[in-house]
């Protein structure tokens, strides 16, 4: 699908859409529970729909009736058969489930398509081989079989928290005490609280100590526990995709306002809202909404370790703000659905943009404004929001090519883009 940016949006309201962060937890310990559940969450994405699939597969029963998610948990005993989990390009959730599937004893086939098969996982199917679990891999899919014990379970905090979220999902179905030792920085550590948060919502509990970023943690997680649903749950806004509507009120003369949003979130992209001030930008908060309008904008440096989603955003603001702008400890990017850094180096670049790419960050030179031009999503979300919200500051036309990589994250982000004053032409 090609779109064409026949005119930028211009400024209002938008409603942020469910955070798939927050669903993909809340949806497996639903799935986990003693009784039903409802997961309010209107919208639906190809990763969420990733994880509702292999739910399913595993016997729970889940139906979507335009609100929310009715889970009935999964019930025992679970199928000896082999099961099939189609995680498409989904990285939570081939990272959660793996460990998941372990610990209830069943026989699972990863199904991993697209990008997905090139991001690390080894490092999870080291500590479950090690801890009861057989793995193999044939034709780039991985298979899981045998009953993930508890113990002792080491994981590098540096390449993805996604691998220590999946690890504490599980470990509370097992018998016996586990512990899981977190080695050197722990980057991403916002994403781990949030699982803590989901697990808690369930009735499970995890110690923990240390926790220090720079000194890496250790979770200490009792087995045998019980997931107890609490009925209702209400599943937060997304502030990873709010961020491309908080960030285009940063350029807009009109501003941006984003609602439905947790002001207490756990969840680390809410650090946009700290970043745009360091901008420049104007930030107003009222109950759940947040407002965005544009001031003058400076370079600043910006250390990426904790919240990596946010580079591709910020990098755009940087393009047109004055100075130089340093984004650093960034180099988890290249291992994204693209290499991100490359991504946003190149499509900033063929959009006018002054900027250079070094190995874990980007340095930005600020312009007055950008040109437009062809872009290509790389297959990546986030490359296709960012050269959308682009077009505000570009000279000519952007023209997004393969933009159905959206689909991953955010289905109606061009619908919004063209409530808020957008227009686009549509291609394939």
């Amino acid at each position: 699908m090609k779109i064409t940016i026949i005119k930028p949006p211009s400024g209002g309201t938008v409603s942020a859409i469910a955070s798939k962060s927050h669903a993909h937890r809340m949806l497996i310990c639903a799935a986990l529970a003693d009784k039903a559940s409802f997961v309010k969450c209107i919208e639906r994405c190809d990763d969420i729909n990733a994880t509702v699939g292999c739910l399913k597969s595993l016997g729970a029963q889940i139906v979507h009736d335009g609100v929310g998610f009715h889970i009935q948990p999964i019930e025992a005993p679970i199928s000896r058969d082999m099961v099939s989990q189609v995680c498409g390009e989904s990285g939570a959730t081939l990272r959660f489930m793996l460990p998941v599937c372990g610990a209830l004893g069943v026989s699972a086939k990863f199904i991993m398509q697209g990008s997905l098969r090139e991001r690390p996982i080894s490092p999870v199917l080291e500590q479950l081989s090690i801890n009861g679990c057989e793995i193999t891999m044939a034709k780039g899919d991985i298979s899981c079989s045998g009953q993930l014990s508890s113990g002792h379970f080491n994981i590098l905090g540096n390449i993805s928290s996604q691998f220590i979220s999946g690890l504490l999902l599980a470990l509370p179905l097992c018998a016996g005490e586990s512990i899981i030792n977190v080695e050197g920085k722990v980057e991403s550590m916002p994403y781990v609280t949030l699982t803590l948060d989901a697990l808690k919502v369930f009735g499970i509990h995890a110690d923990m100590k240390g926790a220090r970023a720079s000194k890496g943690a250790v979770y200490f997680v009792q087995g045998l526990q019980r997931y107890t649903s609490p009925g209702d749950i209400m599943i937060e806004g997304d502030w990873s995709n709010a961020a491309a509507w908080l960030s285009a009120g940063a350029l807009c003369g009109d501003g941006f306002t984003c609602s439905g949003l947790n002001l207490g979130s756990s969840q680390g992209d809410m650090a946009i809202l700290r970043q745009l001030e360091r901008f420049g930008a104007a930030v107003e908060y009222e109950g759940s909404e947040v407002t965005v309008r544009p001031a003058s904008t400076k370079g600043m440096q910006f250390d990426a370790s904790n919240t990596p989603d946010l580079v591709p955003m910020l990098a755009l603001i940087a393009s047109v703000s004055d100075g130089e702008t340093y984004i650093n400890n960034a180099g988890r990017l290249r291992i994204k659905e693209s290499d991100r850094l490359h991504a946003v180096t190149q499509t900033l670049k063929t959009l006018g943009a002054d900027i250079t790419e070094v190995q874990d960050g980007l340095v930005i030179r600020g312009r007055e404004a950008l040109r437009g031009g062809m872009v290509t999503s790389y297959g990546d979300h986030r490359i296709v929001m960012m050269a959308a919200i682009a077009s505000i500051v570009c000279k000519e036309p952007v023209v997004i090519e393969n933009a159905e990589a959206i689909n991953k994250s955010y289905p109606g982000f061009f619908e919004d883009f063209k409530k808020l004053g957008g227009e686009i032409g549509v291609e394939g």
